[in-house]
C-alpha cells in the first residue's frame, strides 16, 4: 500500500503537518512526491479517456441530429406528396432519434462534469506537487547547509593550536632567512643612500609579515 490509500488524501494533505510527525522528513517528502507523481499519472490518463470519450459522443450526437433532420425532411415530402401515413412513420422514426439524442444530451453533460471534475483535481494536485517539491528542494539546501558546516567544524578541529604554533615556527624560519639574505647583501655591497632605504624597506616589509603573523595565530 502505498503513502496515500485514496486520491482525496493526497488532495487534502496537509504536507508540512505531516513533515512535522514524520521521523525522516526527507524520506517522506521523497514518498509524498513520488504517490503524487503516479497518482497526476493515472489522474490525467482518466482525463485523456474521458475526453476521448466525449469526442465519441458528439460524433453520435451530430450523426443523431442528422437523422432527425432527415427524417422530418422525408415528413414533409409526405405530406407535400399527400401521404400522411408515411409522414407518420417518418415522424415516428424522427421522435424515435429525438429521444435518442436527449439521452445523449444527458450522458454528454455527465460526461462534462467528471471531466471539469478530474481537470480540476488535477491542477489542485499539481499545485500539491509544487508545493511538495519546494519544500524537497528546502530540504537538500538544509542538509548542504549543514554539510558545509560540519566540515568547517572538523576542519578547525584539525588545525588547532598546536598546528598554529608549528606554522608560525614554519614561517619564522622563512623570515630568517630572508633576513639573512638581506644581510648578506648588505655585505656584498658598499652602502649608498638606495640600498639603505632598500634595507629599511626590506626590513619593515618582514615587520608587517611578522605582525600579521602574529595576529592569525592570535585569532585562531
Amino acid at each position: 500500500m502505498g503513502l496515500f490509500t485514496r486520491f482525496t488524501d493526497i488532495i487534502n494533505a496537509n504536507i508540512n503537518s505531516m513533515l512535522d510527525k514524520a521521523e525522516d522528513p526527507e524520506k517522506m517528502i521523497k514518498l509524498i512526491i513520488q504517490e503524487m507523481e503516479e497518482t497526476l499519472v493515472d489522474v490525467r490518463s482518466t482525463a485523456a479517456k474521458y475526453i476521448a470519450e466525449k469526442k465519441t459522443l458528439q460524433r453520435q450526437v451530430d450523426n443523431t441530429e442528422k437523422t432527425i433532420a432527415s427524417w422530418n425532411t422525408k415528413a414533409e415530402v409526405a405530406v407535400q406528396k399527400g401521404r400522411d401515413d408515411l409522414a407518420k412513420l417518418a415522424l415516428k422514426e424522427k421522435y424515435k432519434f429525438t429521444e435518442e439524442l436527449t439521452q445523449l444530451a444527458e450522458e454528454m453533460a455527465r460526461l462534462d462534469e467528471y471531466l471539469l471534475a478530474v481537470q480540476e483535481d488535477g491542477s489542485r494536485l499539481q499545485e500539491k506537487l509544487i508545493e511538495a517539491k519546494r519544500k524537497q528542494a528546502s530540504f537538500v539546501l538544509r542538509q548542504q547547509s549543514a554539510e558545509v558546516r560540519l566540515k568547517v567544524r572538523a576542519q578547525a578541529t584539525v588545525h588547532n593550536i598546536d598546528e598554529a604554533i608549528s606554522r608560525f615556527e614554519r614561517y619564522e624560519q622563512k623570515i630568517d632567512r630572508v633576513e639573512a639574505q638581506v644581510e648578506a647583501y648588505d655585505l656584498a655591497q658598499p652602502k649608498n643612500l638606495e640600498s639603505e632605504f632598500r634595507a629599511l624597506e626590506a626590513e619593515a616589509h618582514l615587520e608587517d609579515e611578522l605582525a600579521q603573523l602574529k595576529k592569525q595565530v592570535a585569532n585562531a
